[in-house]
């Protein structure tokens, strides 16, 4: 059978991987038996691609990473669980992404067209959306959900079990045990919401009449003395934004999460 793809004489490829067509592989790479490596993929060199692992097309994975290893968990017997990654991604030098366990969906899941800096992590059972931004050394523990199109510093923690709603923004050197609601900006270890990410707002195209009134909605929020939770579940508070689908969006968030939301940052 002929080869659609390029693979330096230097690296293994096992000969029960599923390659497609016009992947470039470099030098002292391994993908093993279990993985499925789709078009236009590019392995630059030392990246090793292990376990039950799905990728699709046109993701770059630069040197020393390590994609679909099993996880850091005590509870892991060596279950087929699965890594599964979108399109065009990029991962940079020594990011390492682990699979799942059975814990949850037997899964970690990775979106589409996003930029991964060196040294990231992302561990067992994460669930990534799709245009995000980690900058160098961004580290996840297990069973994360981040929502599309968030943007976190460099060296920022991420403890288990917490979710980022989409688009948010958070500042590097940030330690997070807390929820994120969509489109808010926060910073700090440990992490404190210091308003809206306006800019996020703007480059989806949201007008400056919604910009405005979600940061009023945020403000309004602050300053009660209500939990954002209980401030967001009278009806009178929000009557005035239901015409808003982003203020809805977050208002539903914060109703959603398990662990609570970040508190607000001290004035």
């Amino acid at each position: 059978m002929t080869k659609n793809y390029e693979a330096h004489p230097m690296s293994f490829v096992h000969p029960e991987a599923k390659i497609g067509s016009n992947v470039f592989i470099g030098p002292f790479c391994t993908v093993g038996a279990n993985v499925e490596l789709g078009d236009d993929c590019i392995l630059h060199s030392n990246v090793v691609i292990d376990g039950h692992t799905k990728i699709g097309k046109g993701n770059k994975f630069f040197q020393f990473g390590s994609i679909g290893a099993p996880p850091q968990d005590n509870s892991y017997k060596n279950e087929p669980t699965e890594t599964v990654i979108g399109e065009n991604n990029t991962f940079r030098e020594y990011v390492s992404v682990h699979r799942g366990t059975t814990k949850q969906d037997n899964k970690t899941i990775i979106g589409s067209n996003s930029l991964f800096m060196a040294y990231c992590h992302i561990a067992h059972d994460c669930t990534l959306g799709n245009n995000l931004t980690f900058a160098n050394s961004v580290n996840l523990a297990g069973h994360v959900v981040i929502g599309d199109r968030v943007i976190i510093g460099g060296n920022t923690g991420i403890s288990q079990f917490v979710t980022l709603g989409k688009g948010a923004y958070i500042g590097g050197g940030s330690g997070i045990d807390r929820d994120i609601p969509n489109f808010c900006a926060a910073y700090g270890n440990r992490i404190r919401l210091k308003g809206i990410n306006i800019i996020g707002l703007k480059r989806q195209g949201h007008s400056k009449e919604i910009v405005s009134e979600v940061v009023d909605f945020y403000r309004t929020m602050e300053a009660s003395a209500l939990a954002p939770r209980a401030f967001v579940s009278h009806p009178e508070f929000m009557v005035e934004y239901k015409s808003n689908l982003v203020i809805q969006e977050i208002s539903a968030f914060i109703l959603k999460s398990e662990i609570g939301i970040a508190p607000f940052m001290q004035s």
